[in-house]
């Protein structure tokens, strides 16, 4: 999620830019993406259980557990552009140190926070005829902070745009024991499964065995956020606390069916 701040007026008041199109394209491509990787693993679990000679049951079973998020990481940089590279880099590491300073006088811990090495890249200007022309130096850096208390994300990031950071790059929230809702999710899958393998069975008047085999991988998407879009930026900048994170999970599973 790319997330610009401006600051206007004198009062210090911030306004918050959301780029939805860029989000909502970032949000199809992920859906494709694990819609491909669910298709390819039914596709290769069932063309396995269709290789059994006996007679056999297949079922998948899903499970997910919604969690309220107690931790949060973001990642700012600061951007500047000037005339000579000095410049851009005094500005950039000025900014960075308010920040880093005002983190710690907050009581931020120093392993909480991460930063980037300074980013130094010339500008041009490229007429339509002639050779380009140097216009300045761009120089960022970026710091990575995470957050043990939600409830004080929106200080460090008022924190940070009034340090002289002018971009918010990513805001990501967490739960702290997610090995704990992971097996949650895992378990209420595995239930999942038995539940629909035996209503199946109860369906057709087949007798069923006992588990011939087990498919598991582990999750590799990451746990989804589920909040409200607000078109109030404001509120829904201070809307982390009312978030959910759907943990999920899956397991397929080969039943013997009795003659």
């Amino acid at each position: 999620m790319s997330v610009s701040h401006g600051m206007t007026g004198q009062s210090g008041s911030f306004t918050y830019y959301v780029i939805i199109n860029y989000m909502n394209k970032v949000r199809e491509m992920k859906k494709l993406s694990l819609a491909v990787i669910a298709l390819s693993t039914s596709l290769s679990f069932g063309a396995m259980a269709n290789e059994l000679s006996f007679p056999h049951l297949s079922t998948t079973g899903y499970g997910e557990v919604v969690a309220k998020p107690d931790m949060a990481e973001f990642s700012v940089q600061v951007v500047e552009t000037t005339m000579t590279a000095e410049q851009a880099k005094q500005s950039v590491d000025k900014a960075v140190e308010a920040f880093l300073t005002k983190l710690k006088q907050q009581g931020v811990a120093a392993e909480q926070i991460t930063s980037t090495n300074l980013y130094l890249s010339p500008q041009y200007h490229y007429p339509k005829k002639g050779q380009a022309e140097l216009v300045g130096y761009r120089a960022s850096r970026t710091i990575t902070v995470t957050v043990d208390e939600l409830e004080k994300l929106n200080s460090y990031l008022d924190t940070a745009l009034s340090a002289g950071i002018n971009q918010v790059d990513n805001i990501s929230l967490k739960v702290k024991d997610e090995a704990k809702y992971q097996q949650q999710a895992r378990l209420a899958a595995i239930k999942d499964a038995q539940q629909k393998a035996q209503s199946l069975a109860q369906g057709f008047a087949q007798d069923l065995g006992k588990v011939w085999q087990i498919n598991y991988n582990s999750p590799s998407s990451r746990p989804v956020l589920m909040r409200a879009m607000s078109m109030d930026m404001k509120s829904e900048s201070n809307g982390y606390q009312d978030s959910t994170i759907v943990i999920r999970d899956r397991v397929d599973v080969v039943y013997r069916l009795e003659d």
